[in-house]
């Protein structure tokens, strides 16, 4: 066994015991949905920054600097923006809630079948931006451990259901802590500035790169207006950002440690455009962008170092995938499945056994699924598409019914689909399309009918 694959072994069974922490936390439904709604400052900065930064905000923004430049800081960037206004506008109202999902939010404004037709997007959302992370955990431990796929999904994807099953937000917000620690170390404080070195240092920075790559704009402003369109209001909306909203012990904390989770994704997306360029020296003729990353890690680090950096890349997309699996457990058991047992939700046990059926169809769909990006785009597209305009029409505009929701949602998330089948899945006008179409029919179907005497939730 090489030393890179002793490291990540080694932060596999540190990840497994802080994850056992949790258990013994998680005595009560509130506890494992958000952990007691009890988190302080540093545990909800990192949780937060963690479960932000996934996969694509780190093997992407690499991809993207190698490509564009610098310019590759904006995927990180909308992210970031998006965790800013979410815990400076939105978070002192959603706590006043108490509540555990989007879709309860809507339930505040709107008929029960908003509710239920809004957790069904949210769940197929935060599935498959699950799936895609268990996809990529198994694509990195593939390509620099030799590994084959099958074993990879079941070592990391297995992981990831065991502790998140077992112990829920608590065990989340634990491993998410470490992880959030390897990640700062593994690309800011070693895989960058060995990178940078390796290129030949700042000099060989300006004299040796194009112009193009130190313009922000380099990577096109129509891509740049997806990113934000995407990226930032599907920060706004996602259940599993939203739950860990749910878990701040107070106001302050979501605001202010919020706005520095935010400040960090952007920096973070600055360190990944940096390697990005760097790697650009390093090895200028790269085939596969795709797997910028992985070649830019094996290039320049050490053995053992390079499985720190591997463990980094890793915990980035283990957080997202654990996240996204409680955020889908908790909206089946939330929304979904007490409309269609007409019975209430259950309590801590039914809750654990979600998440392992969650978990299950998580790891089947990852060795179906197979193109990574494709799936994100289409969980985006389909979240900001088809429930973007209500959400924010429950919230701001009083006028708003379930009739203009539901058409909405319909009409957005059906829009969606069709104009990626027929544009393409990487073409930027099936986002322009749903959102337009969906707020059409929210405008057009509140307008028409009289809203719901349920309570409002207003903005404070």
């Amino acid at each position: 066994m090489n030393l890179d694959l002793l490291v990540v072994v080694f932060y596999f069974l540190v990840i497994g015991a802080v994850g056992w922490l949790g258990v013994r936390r998680a005595t009560t439904k509130e506890d494992y949905l958000v952990a007691g709604r009890n988190l302080g400052p540093c545990l909800y900065l990192g949780t937060l920054s963690a479960v932000v930064l996934g996969g694509a905000s780190t093997i992407g923004s690499v991809k993207l600097g190698y490509t564009y430049g610098i310019s590759g800081v904006w995927l990180c960037g909308a992210l970031g923006a998006g965790i800013v206004v979410l815990s400076m506008v939105l978070a002192k109202p959603l706590l006043k809630l108490k509540l555990y999902t989007v879709s309860q939010v809507l339930a505040r404004r709107y008929h029960p079948a908003a509710r239920v037709t809004s957790g069904a997007i949210m769940l197929a959302y935060d599935l498959m931006v699950a799936v895609t992370s268990i996809i990529a955990i198994g694509s990195v431990m593939q390509v620099m451990f030799d590994l084959s796929f099958t074993v990879s999904i079941l070592l990391g994807g297995g992981l990831v259901v065991l502790y998140s099953t077992l112990g829920g937000m608590w065990s989340l917000t634990l491993t998410d802590i470490i992880q959030f620690i390897i990640m700062t170390v593994g690309m800011m404080l070693v895989l960058m500035p060995m990178s940078i070195v390796k290129a030949g240092g700042w000099a060989v920075f300006s004299s040796q790169l194009p112009d193009s790559y130190y313009q922000l704009s380099s990577i096109g402003l129509d891509t740049i207006l997806v990113f934000f369109l995407i990226y930032f209001f599907g920060i706004l909306i996602g259940q599993d950002i939203w739950q860990r909203v749910f878990t701040a012990r107070s106001t302050q904390i979501a605001r202010y440690a919020g706005l520095g989770a935010g400040v960090y994704c952007v920096l973070y997306g600055v360190t990944g455009a940096l390697i990005g360029m760097a790697g650009k020296l390093v090895l200028p003729k790269l085939s596969n962008t795709d797997g910028a990353f992985a070649a830019i890690a094996q290039a320049v680090l050490p053995a053992g170092v390079s499985g720190l950096v591997a463990a980094a890349a890793l915990a980035a997309l283990m957080s997202t995938a654990s996240a996204c699996l409680l955020a889908s457990s908790t909206i089946a058991l939330e929304d979904v499945l007490p409309a269609i047992r007409k019975r209430p939700s259950g309590g801590l046990a039914a809750g654990r056994f979600t998440t392992l059926i969650m978990g299950c169809i998580m790891l089947g769909l990852a060795f179906v699924v197979r193109d990574v990006m494709m799936a994100l785009t289409l969980a985006y597209n389909l979240l900001v598409g088809g429930m973007l305009i209500p959400l924010i029409g429950a919230i701001f505009w009083q006028r708003a019914t379930s009739t203009g929701a539901i058409a909405s949602m319909l009409t957005g998330s059906l829009c969606v689909l069709g104009l990626m089948y027929y544009q393409g899945i990487e073409a930027n006008s099936p986002i322009y399309g749903g959102l337009l179409a969906g707020g059409a029919a929210f405008l057009i179907g509140s307008l028409l009918t009289r809203p719901s005497l349920q309570p409002q939730v207003q903005p404070e």
